[in-house]
């Protein structure tokens, strides 16, 4: 029984809900914090999600159990989603919700300038990977950043900005930095940026060196489960405030599960944790992992074998006729309506019929048993248990046993009101009834009261205290203690759920600028070597961005020369007095940077406070429409008034970039490629700290306009970037 009076937390369990279910569960399993989605702007879109109305209830039911809600808005916002953006913030903010979770760069700042009291969390799509970025957001207001799932333990507490840090600490791991990934949006226009991801990285490629197959049809970028129960010491004792389960596409039974044990965990309870977690096997299980935060690296993040859930290993089968005898490993029990699954096979079935080793039917076996061969299994094959129906069924009603402690003060002396006053330790409230009389025949004592104001156990609360000031021999009607209490509870129970809201709107008005256009459409070129450089220079390129350090260092006297940082940098201090291209949200004010197309630049108002902290030239997202391309332009020019846009017109957009060398290839080797099975064809090289993936065609946008227009060279030889600046450039 979790009871919860007023909160003195070191550190927040964050969990997730995708639905009403999962929220009683989470709650009822003793969360300290639930983060949900409303039906728009949620990057789980097809999660169940909440509507409106029950986003209300959700609200109010967390803040009952002393439980903060925060709702997820974190995709990118297009121009045409801003005012129904803005209006949700504001229905969440007047219905109490404690803290919106964004990533929209745009939406965050516009969050912060028109509704000054809502709590705003930067999302870890914001790639929050370094302590310029998370220094940015706190000088912007947000309360709270979410570190990318990459950021070891070491690297977060060395990050001494006064902000509140959020971490993952279980549940699925994007492979790409940060979740930041373009993959699912190239290949099939589903925007992980926008809650529509595909799962690309769950699928089969094979890896290709020079046109030889290196690994054959694996699943080479599918990341196992984090898993950090193990490691729960070093996480309290860490500087992380908030510590965060992804999960909001899993089932209620997930959530109760996962919330109970870190519960237990975070409390310092003693249990059995091998027990629990391969109870969590047969829950979802990719395999286990303690992640980037604890600095795995390679294999011991990727499951090749396979993207699902693979359950807990529980013994071997053996074909035997029309049944299917099972060999359990010891201590495993099976129990009828447990699911199944042949691993080798991949097959899998519920246990309608479980026979024991006599072939007579049980209800569970241990040791050896039988089942009903449904699936046609055709050899002997690895046995795991991939649903539990014991804990279903546990998990299956719920018993919320959270309390609240209350405390109560009762003053019955005769001739004056009788005055019940109830507590939380938050809110106070009164209520008196009828003058106290002198009892004749039977005196109402300590007792009775007691055991009327009692009669909580169909509520949220439970006694803590109850403080007398009464004289003896008095007489009180029962029915009066009962109706003071009825109240008492009613009042405290509306108090906590409707908390006081601290609503505040301003407006905002943007300030127009005076830009002109000297009609003059700059040229960018991006180069991996020196050869791609030097065409560069000789066509007078207006600014070539370089992503080798030493290369930059030898031609950086030229005025031209940028040095192409890497996203998700970890120390931007040592850049201070360079030329550079930034991926992430820093002070640019402290830079001489332009910017690269993932800060993701989708909305007006991103390149408008872009702009206005001091960012050279807008980069426009490359998941941008040419029609919303040619809108945004029109759109910015009506409001604020002229800017220089940057657009990708060539080259091949970076899908992903992952940490470390997942792939064990060779550094700085362009002759790798992934190929799915649709037979394209992904270039991927390791440049000795990241992996980085590209599409598998080159962009070649056909658009005409007042932009700088930016080619992106990969291998290409001097003759072919001649020969395409030549075409390209006017």
């Amino acid at each position: 029984m979790f009871v919860f009076g007023v909160s003195s937390m070191k550190h927040e369990l964050l969990v997730p809900a995708g639905d009403m279910q999962c929220l009683y569960q989470a709650v009822s399993n003793g969360a300290d914090a639930v983060y949900i989605s409303g039906m728009n702007f949620g990057a789980r879109k097809f999660a169940t999600n909440f509507t409106n109305e029950e986003l209300i209830e959700a609200i109010k039911y967390c803040h009952l159990y002393g439980v903060r809600l925060y709702v997820t808005m974190n995709t990118l916002i297009k121009n045409n989603e801003v005012d129904d953006f803005i209006d949700q913030a504001r229905f969440l903010h007047k219905n109490g919700v404690d803290a919106l979770i964004v990533q929209d760069f745009g939406m965050i700042c516009l969050l912060r300038k028109k509704f000054p009291n809502l709590e705003i969390h930067a999302s870890t799509q914001a790639n929050n990977s370094s302590k310029d970025t998370c220094k940015l957001f706190y000088d912007l207001g947000v309360k709270r950043v979410v570190f990318s799932r990459e950021l070891s333990l070491d690297e977060i507490n060395k990050i001494d900005v006064p902000i509140e840090k959020e971490a993952f600490i279980h549940g699925a791991l994007c492979v790409s930095y940060s979740g930041c990934c373009l993959m699912s949006s190239m290949l099939g226009g589903r925007s992980g940026n926008r809650g529509e991801c595909a799962g690309s990285c769950r699928l089969a490629y094979s890896l290709i060196e020079d046109n030889k197959v290196i690994k054959k049809n694996a699943y080479l970028l599918s990341m196992k489960e984090l898993n950090t129960s193990s490691r729960i010491k070093d996480l309290l004792n860490s500087s992380i405030y908030s510590f965060k389960i992804e999960g909001r596409m899993k089932s209620p039974v997930y959530v109760g599960f996962i919330t109970r044990l870190y519960r237990k965990l975070i409390d310092g309870e003693k249990f059995d944790l091998k027990e629990e977690n391969d109870k969590l096997k047969t829950i979802f299980n990719r395999n286990f992992t303690t992640g980037h935060i604890f600095e795995n690296e390679g294999i011991d993040l990727i499951n090749s074998v396979s993207p699902n859930h693979v359950g807990l290993k529980i013994g071997k089968s053996l074909l035997k006729k029309d049944k299917i005898k099972i060999i359990l490993d010891k201590n495993e029990v099976l129990h009828q309506f447990d699911a199944i699954r042949f691993l080798n096979s991949n097959k899998g079935m519920v246990i309608n019929f479980l026979y024991d080793k006599n072939m007579n039917l049980c209800s569970q076996a241990s040791n050896i048993c039988y089942v009903d061969n449904k699936v046609n299994l055709t050899c002997d094959d690895i046995v795991s248990k991939t649903q539990s129906y014991e804990i279903e069924k546990e998990f299956k009603t719920i018993s919320n046993n959270r309390k609240i402690c209350i405390k109560y003060k009762v003053k019955a002396k005769l001739g004056e009101p009788l005055i019940i006053k109830i507590t939380d330790g938050n809110y106070e409230f009164t209520e008196s009834s009828n003058v106290v009389e002198k009892s004749i025949n039977s005196p109402t004592d300590k007792n009775t009261f007691i055991k009327h104001l009692s009669k909580v156990n169909d509520t949220c609360f439970k006694i803590d205290d109850i403080i007398f000031d009464i004289d003896d021999d008095i007489f009180v009607q029962i029915k009066c203690i009962n109706d003071l209490r009825r109240s008492l509870l009613n009042k405290l129970t509306e108090a906590r759920k409707n908390i006081n809201i601290n609503y505040k709107e301003d407006d905002f008005n943007f300030e127009k600028n005076d830009y002109h256009s000297n009609g003059i459409n700059n040229t960018i070129c991006s180069v991996y070597d020196e050869k791609q450089l030097k065409v560069c220079l000789e066509n007078n390129v207006d600014r070539i961005y370089v992503k080798d350090k030493s290369l930059y260092d030898k031609y950086k006297s030229k005025g031209n020369v940028y040095l192409f940082l890497n996203r998700c940098l970890y120390d931007y201090s040592k850049y201070k007095n360079e030329k550079i291209v930034s991926s992430d949200y820093i002070n640019f004010g402290n830079y001489n940077v332009y910017g690269n197309y993932s800060l993701n630049v989708t909305n007006i108002y991103t390149a408008y406070f872009l702009n206005k902290m001091g960012l050279k030239s807008i980069p426009l997202s490359v998941e941008l429409t040419i029609d919303e391309i040619l809108n945004f332009i029109s759109l910015y020019n009506q409001k604020i008034g002229g800017c220089k846009f940057e657009l990708l017109k060539y080259g091949m957009i970076e899908n992903m970039i992952i940490k470390g060398n997942i792939l064990g290839i060779h550094i700085n080797n362009y002759k790798y490629k992934l190929l799915d099975n649709r037979k394209r064809m992904f270039p991927v090289y390791y440049d000795g700290i990241n992996t980085h993936v590209f599409n598998y065609e080159n962009r070649d946008l056909i658009l005409d306009g007042d932009f700088d227009y930016r080619f992106d060279f990969y291998n290409e030889s001097s003759i072919e970037i001649e020969n395409i600046l030549k075409r390209c450039v006017k």
